[in-house]
């Protein structure tokens, strides 16, 4: 039976993620504390792993029921720690010295700052795929390739590319069910440039979108729906809740259900 194996918040856009056993979800659709911050400069636009490169090499640890972030600098022996409510200018600060550029902490406790705001549900993906995808590259573990793709929800029991079936026509939706949450499956995600790079380094790999984009059409599930496929550059799926379910929760080990697409 498909069942959710993993659950990874990313409390502050483009930082590392936290494995949790469970999550609470949000009116939106979105995952409490995922997102739920972004870093921005001083025109208000995302400092984020598109833009800036130099973010990949700061480490960062949560501890979500604390509220608190321990922030590694390279060169830096002792990582530094803040409060995520209550100290966020000087995390802002310290920031804004690694960057050598102002910027600020930005907060949306709704929604988050998904990259996708009309599907802001949690991204799915089977940990099959991510196996399938690191065999492409060398040396590249499935550990890694999670990193790289920064999903939310990681399905078990089911064969590479099993969450191409989470969605169908562009009129459509695809409505499944994770535990008593229920979701609509939207489209496959659009990688960006974040993917080619090595997730502690931030070295990228010049071939990485070649050769993702020439085995992924190549493993392609004959059933899959290929007008959602614009280009073969895609991994993972786009979510939104399908009913009023704020406040439910996810956990590890709900089983997850097809039930109907429309």
């Amino acid at each position: 039976m498909p069942h959710l194996a993993k659950i990874v918040i990313y409390p502050i856009k483009s930082l590392d993620g936290v494995e949790v056993p469970q999550a609470r979800v949000l009116s939106s659709g979105a995952l409490e504390c995922d997102r739920e911050f972004a870093i921005v400069d001083a025109q208000g636009k995302f400092v984020n792993g598109k833009r800036h490169p130099k973010i990949h090499v700061l480490r960062s640890q949560f501890n979500l029921r604390n509220r608190t972030i321990s922030l590694q600098i390279p060169h830096q022996d002792v990582p530094q720690v803040f409060h995520l409510d209550h100290e966020q200018q000087a995390l802002a600060v310290t920031l804004s010295d690694f960057f050598e550029f102002p910027v600020q902490l930005v907060q949306n406790r709704q929604m988050g700052f998904p990259d996708d705001t009309n599907s802001p549900g949690p991204t799915v993906i089977s940990t099959a795929s991510l196996i399938e995808v690191a065999a492409w590259f060398v040396d590249v573990d499935v550990k890694q390739m999670r990193r790289r793709m920064r999903a939310n929800l990681e399905i078990a029991d089911v064969p590479a590319f099993w969450e191409d079936q989470l969605f169908a026509q562009s009129n459509q939706v695809v409505t499944f069910a994770v535990g008593d949450v229920l979701f609509f499956g939207v489209n496959p995600c659009q990688r960006c440039v974040v993917p080619t790079r090595h997730p502690d380094s931030a070295v990228a790999d010049p071939n990485f979108q070649k050769i993702f984009v020439q085995q992924r059409q190549a493993s392609l599930p004959a059933w899959v729906n290929l007008s959602r496929f614009n280009h073969f550059y895609r991994l993972s799926v786009n979510t939104r809740l399908a009913t009023s379910a704020s406040e439910k929760i996810l956990k590890v080990g709900d089983e997850i259900k097809i039930l109907d697409i429309g």
